[in-house]
């Protein structure tokens, strides 16, 4: 949306592997039309840019409201806020096609947002410091639930996370226009979303007891809840230093 890549590149890095992405509810639309098409659409209604909005049950992280905008971003787990409209986006995926060819599309649908500061977004700073701390608590976890001692499993997903990371790097993670911070940042809160990914799932260790898997989540949500932070830190950043003048 600020002119730093062009419409098609930006469209391609949306819809990934997904086969169609059409947008709903657009002003001055009818009916539904395409990513580049909306894109244009959204530019000229003044949008210079998306924020990324990753909320959760109890934690509208990213989200301004109204209620209804809220609500569906809760239950979609993720939502789009648009920086220079009133507007939202939520995304609702379903599978289409024959069976043996199914594939992924998705319907953005176009909502009125309240115009006001996002709910508990960090400054990249504080989302730094505080995924440092995280990063060992989470640490701590796994080797407390005895999760880390799952051997090749554990290891298996922390180098399959390198991989990722390393692809990452190569492909620009991050669109061109963010701080160097945010690269470092989001990279982090993967690790440790990896991290409590393995603590959750990790079935080998000591936790088996209804009770102690009660206790593994109640370790982990504070550290899953700071690393959502971060990715949103992350990729909001842009929008974040502009409102300061930094850009």
């Amino acid at each position: 949306m600020s002119g730093l890549v062009s419409p098609d590149d930006a469209v391609l890095a949306i819809v990934g592997d997904d086969a169609v992405h059409r947008v709903q509810g657009l002003p001055g639309e009818s009916g539904p039309v395409g990513l580049t098409l909306a894109l244009g659409r959204l530019r000229a209604l003044g949008v210079g840019a998306l924020r990324v909005a990753l909320p959760a049950p109890g934690h509208p992280l990213g989200l301004s409201g109204p209620p209804e905008f809220n609500a569906r971003a809760l239950q979609a787990e993720e939502a789009v806020v648009c920086h220079g409209a009133a507007l939202g986006l939520v995304p609702e995926v379903y599978e289409a096609g024959p069976e043996g060819d199914v594939h992924a599309e998705v319907v953005w649908h176009v909502l009125p947002v309240r115009e006001a500061p996002p709910a508990d977004v960090p400054s990249l700073g504080e989302a730094e410091r505080e995924l440092a701390e995280a990063l060992r608590e989470a640490t701590q976890v796994l080797s407390r639930l005895d999760v880390a001692g799952s051997g090749p499993v554990a290891e298996a997903a922390i180098d399959a996370y390198r991989a990722r990371a390393e692809r990452g790097r190569a492909q620009d993670v991050l669109a061109p226009g963010y701080p160097p911070r945010a690269a470092r940042v989001l990279e982090m809160a993967q690790r440790v979303g990896l991290l409590v990914s393995l603590a959750y799932e990790g079935g080998h260790g000591g936790a088996v007891s209804a009770s102690e898997m009660a206790a593994r989540g109640a370790a982990l949500r504070p550290v899953e809840r700071t690393a959502r932070r971060a990715q949103v830190a992350a990729y909001n950043s842009v929008v974040e230093e502009r409102e300061k003048g930094v850009r």
